[in-house]
């Protein structure tokens, strides 16, 4: 505080940064004032040491200035920004914050640093070389092994013999020791140590193990660093299995708050109470607490916790269910019987789809020549999606397919090879979108890309002209166009094509009821590609319950980077410096206000305020003639700033634009805020959006949650759970009409999407019902959790507990005990039981077994209502435990053991578990066969 009298004068304490921090709150700017809260500020020459080597590039003394420059210009603008309103802060000379031009180069003197160069002195006398050289291929060597792991043990030795020392790196601690278990079952051991460089060239025998996340190693004269890709030619601990695009987005709507409502499989409708330890023959157990009706409470098991499903959000006026009554299970099974009549509909109208002979459309000798012009490299997802493309042109039956890829990913691409492939083929290609400058957009680059090829591309919205859209339809109606593109004017009941065989709907979340009807007449025997960033609850479900193919695009493009978001009040200094930032890096902006009545006030203010750049104005009450202008003036980079409604958010592609501010951004919905922000960001260089609010006003609830999804989901690739969000926010959707609402209210959004998908899957079985569903009850004396020390925050612990009821196998267990390791450390004699468990009801679920008990004594085995698939085969593994086993003559099933610890009892329900997991399978395949 004295400081900062010192600095203002004693009259400045009304100052509202000086009350926040007084207050101890935090505020935007604090930052600036660093310098009155630490006692001194360090730079990074403060955390370099005499000896170490710095390296400068070419670029560094410019970008420097650059910087300084931009700090100087920030620092003038908040001066007269505090001078004209007192309410915003007090600025420190930059000098306190920053290092002068005479500190600076004082440093750099004082330093010998060297300039980072490919291309060495010719005398060589100031050249650094650190004698380092590529680790070796050993990729043939381990090609002739019949085990990798044996071929690794053998060149280490040849590496040692050789005088090296040898350090094997891994990506991670978990898959350090996966590595160093599974290289000591080969015979080579490894010392696991510290990730301490010094200590592993220390140690003189063994190899050491550290974890160092290298792609690839390197060899000295003295020492081989291999990484995992150099010994097995991939990482050994692979990401998380990507699950289906359904599970992906329906992951959001799982996280769960006290307080929201909750659907139990077996018990109905309850209110979720949080996470609690309930003591199981005195050890703990973790478990889920719900209320029911007139206070009552279930306690579900960690391990069973997919039991559990989300109602959904409307949940005002909702009763809760009675426990242990039977409305629940009447209301159940009448719901079952209506969703087997939607699924019926839905299975017939696909139906009729498949029985319909489609046109057959296959790559011809041009497509590798086409292929060749895509300017960029295809992405392992996008090959994926074009794969799948091609493949459903060729087979002969209309494609119905939905490709999800976020925005910039690579969609536009996808429709451009079918296009081409159906085009070649003699057909006729419609791409139908949303908005005019969309269609501009996309026929700009289909001219481009097939230039020079036997095809005619037509266009049709309000932008072209009146004699070329005449052109165009007479062209669509004899066969002379080729691929038309344009907006729904390409829908209208006069256009008629002469041999349509592929329709492309992009962006199909903003067409209407109308708009979709007509597409439905289009689609009955042609192909049908639906380009989505952000599907809706509709399309989405159709893809879930498979109706309808869903490729998706989630790798983002090479060097692309995720867009910095800011939810911010409307602070002048702010923006001016976010626009002044892209113009005097050499890129351009948008500035998009959600209503034509606010484009004046913006006007004004970007040339009072920021009269350095040049701005143009666009909106949809214009001409089709002044909106293709001023959008070409803009294309052609004549302006740096393009004022707008939001007739730039679908699809645009302007790589240039790479700042993004949104006037009263509380006025946007979650998925138009997404499609806005994915107009930047769509190159190499970082890009920035700033949503703002009024300073002087209030926004929804509803709108601040909005802003809150956008700036948490800030990765690249998070369209679908953006959809989830959305989803959750406005309520679910429904696949055929408004009757479906009530049907999902009285069971929760899961487990109707869960019914819809099992009645599915039934009727296309030919009315076979699906295999009994039932979760395993395991009992067992013995700590079953994750404890608070291990993983501290409640969401987090639930999120795993909720993503180890979705493990299907022993591997996935195994691959998720490794992360757990990765992230948290070693395991705790709790989770490794948990862990444990799990895969012991994976197994009852294989063996038909409903419940375990697990005492000191022995076990008690009680199988599902449908009984045990080999009732023979089941009497022979008896026979087998000599005695110990009995079956009882109420068909359950005894073992006498001696289990008298935790450990050994779990030990004991993993053996039988397995053994009769191992006995059902065998009785399965001999009634197939």
């Amino acid at each position: 505080r004295s400081l900062y009298r010192e600095k203002f004068g004693a009259t400045a304490t009304q100052d509202p940064l000086y009350q926040a921090l007084s207050d101890g709150r935090r505020m935007t700017g604090m930052e600036h004032w660093l310098p009155l809260l630490e006692e001194r500020l360090e730079t990074l020459f403060d955390h370099l040491g005499e000896n170490d080597i710095i390296l400068r590039d070419a670029a560094a003394d410019k970008a420097v200035e650059a910087r300084r420059e931009a700090i100087d210009d920030y620092y003038q603008n908040r001066v007269r920004a505090q001078e004209a309103e007192p309410g915003s802060y007090r600025p420190l000379e930059p000098s306190a914050l920053y290092l002068g031009k005479e500190e600076w180069a004082a440093l750099i003197e004082a330093r010998p640093i060297h300039l980072a160069s490919p291309f060495p002195e010719p005398d060589g006398e100031r050249t650094i070389d650190f004698g380092v050289e590529a680790a070796r291929d050993f990729a043939p060597e381990r090609a002739q092994q019949a085990n990798v792991y044996e071929a690794v043990a053998h060149h280490v030795g040849k590496l040692r013999r050789s005088g090296r020392k040898v350090v094997l790196a891994s990506y991670t601690k978990g898959a350090r020791e996966r590595l160093s278990g599974l290289l000591e079952e080969h015979g080579l051991k490894a010392q696991k140590l510290s990730d301490s460089w010094q200590e592993a060239l220390g140690s003189k025998t063994q190899p050491a193990l550290l974890v160092l996340p290298l792609e690839h190693g390197f060899t000295t004269s003295d020492v081989a660093v291999l990484t995992e890709q150099d010994m097995l030619g991939d990482r050994l601990v692979r990401r998380r299995k990507k699950r289906k695009p359904a599970a992906a987005f329906l992951e959001e709507l799982a996280t769960l708050s006290p307080g929201d409502l909750v659907v139990h499989a077996d018990h109905g409708i309850g209110r979720y109470e949080g996470l609690t330890q309930i003591p199981v023959s005195k050890v703990p157990h973790d478990c889920v607490a719900l209320e029911y009706a007139r206070g009552n409470k279930l306690y579900v098991p960690v391990e069973n916790i997919e039991l559990l499903s989300r109602y959904g959000s409307e949940s005002e006026g909702v009763a809760l269910d009675s426990l242990g009554g039977e409305a629940w299970q009447r209301r159940k099974a009448r719901m079952k019987e209506r969703i087997r009549e939607i699924a019926g509909e839905l299975i017939r109208t696909a139906a009729l789809r498949a029985t319909r002979p489609g046109v057959v459309a296959e790559p011809d000798s041009s497509y590798p020549q086409f292929v060749d012009r895509f300017p960029y490299e295809e992405t392992d997802d996008q090959d994926r999606a074009i794969a799948d493309v091609l493949q459903d042109l060729e087979a002969g039956r209309p494609m119905d397919r939905l490709v999800c890829g976020d925005v910039g990913f690579g969609k536009t691409e996808v429709a451009l090879r079918a296009a081409f492939v159906m085009a070649m083929s003699g057909k006729q290609v419609a791409l139908v979108c949303p908005t005019t400058l969309l269609a501009r957009q996309h026929y700009s680059n289909f001219v481009e890309r097939l230039h020079g090829f036997p095809i005619n591309v037509g266009r049709l919205s309000r932008l072209v002209p009146a004699a070329e859209a005449k052109k165009t339809k007479e062209g669509i109606a004899d066969g002379t166009i080729d691929i038309a593109i344009g907006t729904h004017a390409l829908l209208a009941k006069g256009i008629q094509f002469r041999r349509l065989g592929l329709v492309i709907v992009d962006e199909e979340q903003h067409f209407g009821v109308a708009h979709k009807e007509r597409l439905k007449a289009l689609r009955a025997d042609v192909h049908v590609l639906t380009l989505t960033a952000t599907p809706i609850p509709r399309t989405l479900q159709m893809a879930m319950s498979g109706l309808r193919e869903l490729s998706v695009i989630q790798t983002p493009p090479v060097d692309r980077l995720a867009v910095r978001t800011y939810v911010t009040p409307f602070d002048g200094v702010v923006l001016r410096e976010a626009l002044l930032r892209e113009h005097y890096r050499g890129g351009q902006s948008f500035f998009v206000v959600p209503r034509i009545a606010d484009l004046p006030q913006i006007e004004e203010w970007l040339r009072e305020q920021v009269p350095e750049v040049k701005f143009v104005t666009a909106h949809g009450q214009m001409s089709a003639g002044q909106v293709e202008q001023r959008m070409s003036a803009f294309y052609d980079r004549k302006y740096d700033v393009l004022l707008s409604t939001s007739i730039v958010e679908s699809g645009l592609d302007i790589p240039s634009a790479n700042t993004l501010i949104v006037y009263r951004s509380d006025r946007f919905g979650l998925a138009q805020l997404y499609q806005l922000r994915g107009r930047v960001g769509r190159a190499k260089a970082r890009a920035y959006a700033y949503l703002t609010m009024p300073a002087d006003r209030s926004i929804t609830e509803a709108a601040q949650k909005r802003l809150q999804v956008l700036v948490e989901l800030d990765s690249l690739g998070a369209g679908f759970q953006l959809a989830s969000h959305d989803l959750d926010i406005r309520g679910a959707g429904n696949l055929l009409g408004d009757e479906q609402s009530g049907h999902i209210k009285e069971v929760g959004f899961e487990l109707y999407q869960s019914m819809l998908e099992e009645a599915i899957v039934e009727l296309k079985a030919g009315g076979v019902p699906a295999r009994e569903q039932f979760t395993p009850q395991i009992s067992i004396d013995a700590p079953i959790l994750i404890p608070e020390h291990y993983v501290p925050d409640l969401d987090l612990r639930m999120g795993l507990y909720r993503r180890l009821g979705e493990l299907e196998d022993r591997n996935a267990i195994e691959a998720f005990a490794v992360e757990l390791i990765d992230r948290f450390g070693a395991l705790p004699e709790e989770t490794a039981n948990l862990l444990k468990i799990v895969e012991v009801k994976l197994n009852c679920r294989d063996a038909f077994v409903a419940k375990l008990d697990i005492g000191a004594r022995g076990a008690v085995v009680t199988f599902a209502d449908s009984g045990f698939p080999d009732l023979g085969a089941l009497l022979g593994y008896i026979e087998r435990l000599k005695g110990a086993a009995k079956l009882r003559p109420d068909s359950k099933m005894t073992v006498a053991r001696n289990w008298p610890t935790p450990e050994a009892r779990l030990s004991g329900a993993l053996q039988l578990s397995r053994g009769l997991a191992r006995v059902a399978a065998s009785g399965e395949k001999r009634e197939a066969a």
